[in-house]
């Protein structure tokens, strides 16, 4: 259905032509899903953006064909594009933040592409609309087609763009990182509706991720690119029998994992060279621990074995995996008073309608969440989009004012503080965001976001001395000096995630609020943050609590876990607890949607009924019983109280497995 021949694609910097695509060549068929993996900056989201005729007034077509049924769309004019683009070819972009238009409602760009490409509108329209939203996962999708995006959480708005993207019915769906922010569970039902619409459909999908959990699960054929240039080609059973590339097999070893616990994770050393400095041989060679004289001088041919297309000089066996004892041990956390103490924490947002905007409800974004994290410590916070672990997160740092509950950090009462006192307390908590080009400021260099908080907190000197702890902290973060100057749109979405994680260590706070840090984020670079986070944590005894979705960071980073659904926390204990013995069967649910990178772990999940419901209009009795294979006549009455099974495991259920 696809093909893609020797395409070359570049921008253009000043006088200069920077090549960012060299050379690709890969094709899909009818129904077959294709996974293109890589880090950050290696091409992918540019060969897409080629494709779909979508590069910025920079961007220039060197080269090559994209040949669609035989046609071939560079050849086209773009009137003429404009009737594939979400018709027979739709994708979907990798933050949906920025790919949203923020004053036209959910249901005003759902049906602009209805309308487009299938001449539906009125109520024909509607109906499609609601179908589209529940089909991915949005609850009281009626209401919430009149919503703007900004009233969405990350997550749910991954899902608005999924529910564009399918509104066309194409042949060809192009999905960049379709799943980064969407939980477990949204994410299995994501991927079992790309599954039964492609068998359906015979639709193809050209699959972009860095997820190989997601890869296993999805992909028929799977493609490695590095620093523009296709390295890989294989049949999934071959790519995860035996990956042949030195840097697939060093992305393998970076994949976080609870054997790996008191470990630090194998890192890829370096960076994908800039587009203005690649290398003249191979484009690895600097990073490759099988680097030989000839990787420098000359590039690699393919070569075709055991059902893989390699472009590699060394023709050695696949290695053995690289699990090297870190140098620093883990710190399993010191008993006693905790740091950040958290009671009966609740958020609500009012509901208001008609012209005199009256309340009418209220959204219970966070319904009495109790908390505490002991220096040193992580706690990991996880659930599906939309039960509110951001705003807890936001409400920590009184970004969201509480509706009731208390937050003590240390011996600071943080509820109800303004002005000059509460900025003195934020000297000590930071927060990284989920969305790092919506929290990074598009007019100043990257040297002046971080710059920014030193000076406004007073940590550091100035001049030189700032400057030198500005280059230290993007060191950190696997980011050079240069960085200072340029702007965040020159970055790709895993590097700007890194700018963010850099300002936020900045302030050298003790305790750090991090909301889905790594999801943007490649494995290798993943590695890397999760080595810094955890080597932080052993120097300075700083604490975390991490806000995210991937179980494999949860089970390498995490000391306790607390799982929330629909605003309460519902279980809670240490990390081994939760994970190896979960009671509650929602979290049961959570742990068997988990993609492993494995083969033979694809079978197993558990899916829930219905949808999570609405904050706004929560069920009766326990929250999870529309959903709980176990609920009683009991469940859909009252709330249950929580039960201590240990004395730090504790879940909240009347019939605990």
């Amino acid at each position: 259905m696809l093909r893609v021949e020797l395409l070359r694609l570049a921008f253009q910097s000043g006088r200069q032509t920077l090549v960012a695509v060299d050379g690709v060549s890969f094709d899909i068929a009818a129904g077959e899903t294709f996974a293109l993996l890589g880090e950050s900056g290696c091409g992918k989201s540019v060969t897409a953006q080629g494709i779909m005729r979508l590069l910025p007034a920079v961007g220039r077509i060197l080269g090559g064909r994209v040949c669609f049924d035989g046609e071939d769309l560079l050849a086209l004019s773009e009137a003429e594009m404009r009737t594939w683009r979400g018709g027979r070819i739709a994708m979907i972009f990798q933050e949906p933040a920025t790919s949203l238009n923020p004053v036209l409602t959910v249901g005003q760009q759902i049906g602009e592409v209805l309308w487009r490409h299938l001449g539906l509108r009125g109520a024909e329209a509607t109906g499609r609309m609601v179908d589209l939203l529940r089909q991915v996962g949005i609850a009281d999708p009626e209401r919430r087609l009149n919503e703007y995006p900004f009233q969405f959480s990350g997550g749910m708005k991954q899902r608005v763009m999924i529910a564009i993207a399918l509104a066309g019915e194409p042949e060809l769906l192009i999905a960049d990182e379709p799943t980064t922010a969407l939980d477990v569970t949204v994410q299995a039902q994501i991927l079992d509706l790309l599954a039964r619409l492609q068998a359906e459909r015979g639709m193809s999908i050209l699959l972009i991720t860095h997820d190989l959990g997601v890869v296993a699960r999805m992909a028929h054929r799977v493609g490695v690119m590095y620093a523009g240039e296709l390295v890989e080609v294989a049949g999934r059973e071959a790519f995860f029998g035996q990956p042949r590339h030195p840097y697939t097999q060093a992305l393998f070893e970076a994949l976080p994992d609870i054997s790996r616990r008191g470990r630090g994770l194998a890192t890829i050393p370096g960076q994908v060279p800039s587009l203005g400095r690649m290398p003249s041989g191979c484009r690895f060679s600097d990073r490759c621990r099988h680097v030989m004289a000839r990787c420098r001088e000359q590039s690699p041919d393919w070569r075709k074995l055991d059902g893989h297309a390699v472009r590699c000089h060394w023709q050695g066996e696949a290695a053995e995996a690289g699990e090297w004892r870190h140098p620093l041990t883990e710190m399993e956390g010191a008993a006693g008073r905790s740091f950040l103490e958290v009671d009966d924490l609740k958020v609500h947002f009012p509901i208001r309608k008609g012209f005199l905007q009256r309340t009418v409800g209220h959204v219970r974004a966070v319904d009495g969440v109790s908390l505490a994290i002991a220096p040193g410590r992580t706690l990991a916070l996880v659930g599906e989009s939309g039960c509110g672990k951001t705003t807890v997160g936001k409400a920590l740092l009184q970004l969201i004012p509480p509706s009731g509950g208390a937050v003590r950090l240390g011996s600071n009462e943080l509820v109800g503080l303004k002005g000059q006192r509460l900025r003195a307390v934020r000297r000590h908590m930071q927060m990284i965001f989920q969305d790092p080009f919506a929290s990074l400021n598009p007019r100043l260099r990257v040297g002046d976001i971080i710059a920014e908080g030193m000076e406004a907190l007073g940590v550091s000197g100035g001049g030189a001395s700032r400057r030198a702890a500005i280059a230290a902290l993007l060191a950190q973060v696997g980011l050079p000096d240069e960085a200072m100057e340029r702007y965040p749109h020159e970055f790709s979405g895993g590097q700007r995630q890194r700018i963010a994680i850099a300002r936020a260590l900045a302030v050298q706070p003790e305790l750090l609020i991090c909301d889905e840090p790594t999801s943007a984020l490649d494995v290798s670079v993943q590695a890397q943050i999760l080595n810094l986070l955890k080597k932080l944590q052993a120097e300075l005894g700083v604490a975390y609590l991490f806000i995210t979705h991937n179980f494999a960071v949860v089970e390498y980073l995490a000391h306790d876990v607390a799982v929330m659904y629909l605003g309460r926390i519902v279980e809670q204990g240490r990390a081994e607890e939760v994970l190896r013995q979960p009671h509650h069967p929602y979290t049961k649910a959570l742990l068997s949607a988990v993609p492993a990178p494995r083969l033979e772990a694809l079978a197993g999940v558990i899916r829930l009924a219905g949808e999570t419901p609405s904050p706004a209009n929560p069920p009766a009795g326990c929250h999870f019983h529309p959903r709980c294979p176990r609920a009683s006549d009991l469940c859909r009455s009252q709330y249950p109280a929580t039960v201590a099974l240990s004395a730090t495991h504790r879940v909240t259920c009347y019939h605990p497995e």
